[in-house]
């Protein structure tokens, strides 16, 4: 048929926003109208329980798209299935150019592209898409010999020395409107096959970047940002709190930058989303008793601030920074149990749960990764506890008065058990 409008499509992914989106500008500024969409890719929910606080957050996030959109004259177009079948749907109601989307680092992700790239090329339809929610992307940062960085520090100078030649001006005021004129009902939270989670994200808040670096390691603080879920879905623009940071807080500015360089790393080197980045640690015999990393779930250890932080989680979907490092040293260290058990947990309890990080970090405190501890720093729990939460404040919010558990094991036999275990496994 001749008669199908012609228009463009915007792939709505890690970028919920209309304001300082790259790929969204790209395809404003085109001649064509504009159809936005988001996909609820079954290849990634259908694992995910009905209750999924991330979906609620997707979900509320998109909401404020479509209220946007509404105010000039369009809609959000939102469905729910196979990206390839999807785009299939549409290309029997419109004849789609070209499809403008942001890139996603994530193996899953990049396959997913090339395969609808390649889908909507038989069509004649485009596929372009744009760097947004990093500000330096998979080989930008590269060491004098043209690779890619493993050791963070020298990675991080490279990062600002660059960072300071690239700032540029963000784009600024409503979206040009070359959206599609359209009313796609935007449908339930239900119809998409999820229900509301009594989880709620905790709003962002920048003003703790200020005295970040002061207060940064202390949990009952509650003074860090609670940025990570709205920089995971894009709700806000990297460049912005980028550019506050580097104004504002150089410690903060090295968090951001953290985030780039796991990014880069999981883009660079795939094989770390199974396998140990140091393949010399492949030989560690780990324990992986069922029954301790049960306890370690529950918060059931023994060890009050780690108890703490596994309650905080799995009644929020948030853990404070020290304390995601001592729970995390404690699974890998003190009951010699495989990291990819605790980065698997973390995966489904998480809001801010990206893949790079949360792999990045947790190789880091098993000693396995890129630019990890090394094996034989040990975080004695009960020392963290003394010096970042002296009063017990933080722990006694989350334990409460009744609290009385045996711990586990004893720290000073299981940290030499470690030892010895990453001794034999590194001969």
């Amino acid at each position: 048929m001749n008669d199908k409008q012609l228009i463009n499509v915007f792939w709505f992914r890690r970028d919920l926003r209309l304001y300082d989106n790259t790929g969204l500008d790209a395809a404003l500024k085109d001649h064509l109208p504009v159809l936005p969409l988001f996909i609820f890719d079954e290849n990634i929910i259908s694992d995910l329980t009905v209750t999924d606080a991330r979906i609620s957050f997707i979900y509320d996030s998109l909401a404020a798209v479509n209220k946007e959109l509404t105010k000039l004259g369009s809609s959000l177009c939102v469905k729910k299935g196979e990206p390839g079948e999807i785009f299939e749907e549409l290309s029997e109601s419109y004849k789609i150019q070209t499809v403008f989307a942001n890139r996603d680092y994530e193996p899953y992700a990049i396959e997913r592209d090339q395969k609808v790239s390649s889908l909507l090329k038989k069509k004649g339809t485009g596929f372009l898409s744009f760097k947004d929610q990093v500000i330096f992307e998979e080989k930008e940062i590269l060491n004098s010999e043209g690779k890619a960085f493993t050791v963070f520090t020298s990675y991080k100078n490279r990062w600002i020395e660059k960072y300071s030649q690239v700032i540029k001006p963000l784009s600024s005021g409503r979206p040009r409107n070359n959206f599609i004129k359209s009313s796609f009902r935007f449908p339930s939270l239900k119809e998409t096959g999820f229900e509301k989670s009594d989880i709620r994200v905790k709003k962002y808040d920048l003003s703790c970047i200020e005295d970040y670096d002061k207060f940064r390691d202390y949990p009952a603080e509650d003074k860090t940002t609670r940025l990570g879920p709205y920089l995971r879905f894009g709700t806000v623009s990297i460049r912005y709190i980028a550019q506050i940071a580097a104004e504002r807080n150089r410690v903060f500015l090295g968090e951001l930058i953290w985030r780039e360089f796991f990014m880069q790393i999981i883009y660079n080197f795939p094989g770390v989303v199974t396998n140990n980045f140091r393949a010399r640690y492949n030989n560690i015999i780990w324990r992986n008793n069922e029954s301790e990393f049960l306890k370690w779930c529950k918060g059931e250890t023994g060890y009050r601030l780690v108890d703490a932080g596994m309650r905080q989680m799995n009644e929020t979907g948030y853990m404070h920074n020290r304390v995601r490092m001592v729970v995390a040293s404690f699974l890998c260290k003190h009951l010699l149990t495989d990291w990819r058990f605790g980065e698997a947990y973390f995966a489904e309890k998480l809001n801010d749960y990206e893949l790079s990080s949360n792999n990045g970090n947790w190789q880091w405190a098993a000693g396995t990764g890129c630019d990890a501890a090394p094996y034989f720093r040990i975080f004695n729990p009960e020392i963290q506890a003394m010096k970042f939460d002296k009063d017990d404040v933080y722990t006694s919010r989350w334990l409460g008065a009744g609290y009385k558990v045996p711990q586990i094991v004893d720290h000073a036999p299981a940290r030499e058990r470690a030892l010895q275990a990453y001794r034999s496994a590194l001969q």
